[in-house]
């Protein structure tokens, strides 16, 4: 591995992604950038912290460290969008989600830079899911790839009014089985929280690309509205007020809730276990 590419491996037959948890930019990139902390603004905060039991369960578990501004490994490397007619970023981003520019001007990204970064933690990235899913296939026939993300409650921009607090995306039920998706909603339907399935958000590239249901591979997004889990204030956000600080004993409910799901995937992959 590499030191922004981390993988603990487990035996479960679980694979747990973190695509967008990353905030470090190298300074090759940042100099470029308008603010340090608008481009950081819209990474998966604190989710890494909110599964970090995922583990002790056994799990396989995927990290970068970088940040979704330097390069999304959730976006189709083509460049194609996932959310045709919606408003989205792309692979390399320009803007925050909500529309800010990310250079400055005279030091926009070039199209002739996007294939090196997609060498650099693109492919890696990819290639090190890839290598965990084939490891765990040589001794489990099902496997489930579980990736975390979350995103504001509120941006006008992406989707209107307030988003639910849990949101699963399985590629519109192409990229796993019912069953699967139907555990995981009974779940969330047990919490005070509110949620929906293939939503505005029904799963990203790497949802997408795995799930092969048929093959024994079973892929599944989980999109977290932020206040669910940390002191999310309304309204616009500003470097004074975002990210709030991360507080175990209001993320617990959600975590709590999470840690049922996570074993929910593992009673579903390995029902005799």
């Amino acid at each position: 591995m590499t030191s922004w590419l981390t993988v603990h491996r487990g035996n479960a037959p679980l694979v747990v992604s973190f695509p967008h948890t990353g905030t470090h930019i190298p300074a090759e990139f940042e100099d470029r950038l308008v603010s340090p902390w608008m481009a950081r603004k819209d990474a998966d905060w604190w989710i890494d912290k909110l599964y970090d039991f995922a583990s002790d369960l056994g799990a396989t578990v995927v990290h970068t460290a970088i940040s979704r501004t330097v390069i999304d490994v959730n976006r189709d490397p083509s460049g194609v969008t996932l959310y045709p007619g919606q408003q989205t970023t792309g692979l390399c981003p320009t803007t925050t989600f909500d529309g800010e520019p990310l250079y400055k001007n005279g030091s926009e990204l070039m199209a002739e830079e996007i294939p090196g970064r997609r060498a650099q933690f693109f492919d890696p990235y990819h290639a090190a899911l890839d290598d965990e899913i084939a490891h765990l296939r040589k001794t489990h026939p099902t496997v489930v790839l579980y990736d975390c993300h979350s995103i504001r409650t509120v941006i006008p921009r992406l989707f209107e009014g307030e988003l639910p607090n849990f949101n699963i995306g399985t590629n519109s039920g192409i990229s796993c089985d019912p069953s699967l998706t139907a555990a995981v909603e009974a779940i969330c339907a047990e919490t005070a929280f509110t949620r929906t399935t293939n939503g505005r958000f029904t799963g990203g590239w790497i949802t997408r690309r795995l799930g092969n249901p048929r093959n024994g591979l079973h892929a599944i997004q989980m999109e977290l509205a932020c206040r669910g889990y940390m002191h999310e204030q309304p309204g616009p956000v500003t470097d004074h007020t975002w990210p709030a600080p991360y507080d175990p004993a209001y993320a617990l409910p959600m975590r709590d809730a999470l840690i049922r799901i996570l074993k929910s995937c593992l009673s579903f992959a390995s029902p005799s276990a």
